[in-house]
């Protein structure tokens, strides 16, 4: 049986003139190791719930990306962790949004979908369900780094407000396994500066994160406000199911109206047949993906081969 898996890093204004060739070697390392991460798990007949946390749980890890350690700080120069995990098989779901202490929160959005009460935990709630659970807690020091440090200064030199820019760092993983189940994860430290308790479509079932055996499964990255206005994870899903189209077919025309709106991003999507997609409407976006027949890529930009 055939296994396949997809990651991706964030979408944005990614040329180089924005990636640095440090930043361009060291994320293409991590989403190497992130793909060794979740090949293993897929090639020693694993299921696909356990790939994707693997593979996310070592881009959480990783600085180079907008997810655990190295998330982007808020307005008021504080942390706010977003995260959610879906299984294909059964569409059970856990998502935690603005959590604080969690070292990686895809672990705690898995603790929330195996503990079955409950989808969605948000803020001090889902801080204390993670102590409850044992998971391994990290403070501001392990989230912060320095880069990231820089980037808060620049921001508030520039006034502060919203970072129009939107560089999405945000990271994802899909996959099918040996048995035919999908699965989705994905991970975020939402966007620099925002405020008020902002939430993205990262954690949202149905529009950042979403996975069904009968169609797909799908992690997105990008301006979130948009991709939860048009719910994309659901809707690329349901044009698979429904309208019987093909993965990027489907992923191609969801992006196209998220572009409409005025959004901008990408998505990975991986199908119970093995088949799998990814697509952006920016200049670049972190991706990887890796099969049982052998096949193997990391790219970056726009221009690289497929």
């Amino acid at each position: 049986m055939t296994w396949t898996l997809v990651i991706h890093g964030g979408a944005g204004k990614l040329d180089s003139e924005m990636v640095s060739p440090e930043q361009d070697a060291g994320a293409r390392a991590g989403l190497s190791r992130a793909l060794d991460a979740g090949s293993k798990v897929l090639a020693d007949g694993g299921d696909a719930l356990d790939a994707v946390e693997a593979a996310v749980r070592v881009l959480e890890d990783d600085p180079h990306f907008n997810s655990g350690r190295g998330a982007v700080f808020t307005h008021d120069g504080t942390l706010e962790l977003d995260a959610a995990i879906m299984d294909g098989r059964t569409r059970a779901a856990g998502a935690v949004a603005a959590a604080t202490a969690t070292r990686n929160p895809v672990g705690l959005a898995r603790a929330i979908l195996d503990d079955g009460r409950h989808v969605f935990l948000a803020g001090k709630g889902a801080d204390a369900f993670s102590l409850e659970r044992d998971l391994p807690q990290a403070d501001a020091d392990w989230f912060a780094t320095d880069e990231r440090r820089r980037q808060f200064a620049e921001f508030q030199a520039d006034g502060g407000g919203f970072d129009v820019d939107m560089k999405y760092g945000t990271v994802g993983a899909v996959a099918c396994d040996t048995h035919g189940h999908v699965a989705a994860a994905t991970s975020t430290g939402g966007v620099t500066g925002k405020r008020w308790g902002r939430i993205g479509d990262t954690p949202v079932i149905g529009a950042g994160t979403f996975a069904d055996d009968r169609a797909c499964a799908v992690s997105c990255t990008g301006s979130g406000e948009f991709f939860l206005r048009v719910g994309v994870g659901h809707e690329i899903a349901a044009r698979v199911r429904l309208s019987d189209e093909s993965l990027q077919v489907a992923a191609d025309a969801v992006l196209a109206e998220v572009k409409a709106l005025g959004g901008t991003g990408g998505v990975i999507v991986a199908g119970p047949d093995g088949d799998m997609a990814w697509g952006f409407n920016t200049v670049g976006m972190y991706r990887g993906r890796a099969s049982s027949e052998g096949s193997r890529t990391v790219a970056i930009y726009a221009n690289e081969p497929a």
